[in-house]
């Protein structure tokens, strides 16, 4: 023990050894580190989820808009027939559908410029780690 007086450090016996230190940065570096993987896990899969429904969005319009093509194409090449030489009217129906594949072109890439591939809150996490362990008094 140290007396007050001379301001020596503390007995040996009373500090945590330099092993058991190390120990205990290792174990909690490590669970710090497994922390980390599972919320970048858990944002990967969040952004994949985002990116399959958007994927399955643009499939999903790509096939509805084919079908409503060609059968809708058909019908008003006749009805439009009816008043014009059909090969105006076929002409007029495939401008039509170009316009609406077109917009559901355009709504389907926007959604999917909406999703991250990078996980943010696990890049930030490991920001404010590698500041606290270069800084660990702040």
């Amino acid at each position: 023990m140290s007396s007050p007086d001379t301001g020596l450090p503390p007995a040996p016996a009373e500090r945590e050894s330099l092993g058991e230190l190390v120990g205990d940065l290792a174990q909690d570096l490590s669970q710090l580190m497994r922390q980390e993987l599972e919320l970048a896990k858990a944002e990967i899969r969040e952004e994949a989820k985002k990116a399959g429904k958007a994927t399955g969005m643009l499939a999903g319009a790509g096939f509805a808009g084919y079908m409503t093509a060609v059968l809708l194409s058909l019908a008003l090449v006749f009805a439009l027939g009816a008043v014009l030489p059909l090969g105006w009217a076929a002409l007029i129906v495939a401008a039509l559908w170009g316009i609406a594949g077109f917009a559901l072109y355009s709504n389907g890439r926007t959604k999917l410029r909406q999703v991250a591939p990078k996980p943010e809150r696990t890049v930030e996490s490991l920001k404010e780690d590698a500041e606290w362990a270069r800084h660990p008094t702040k």
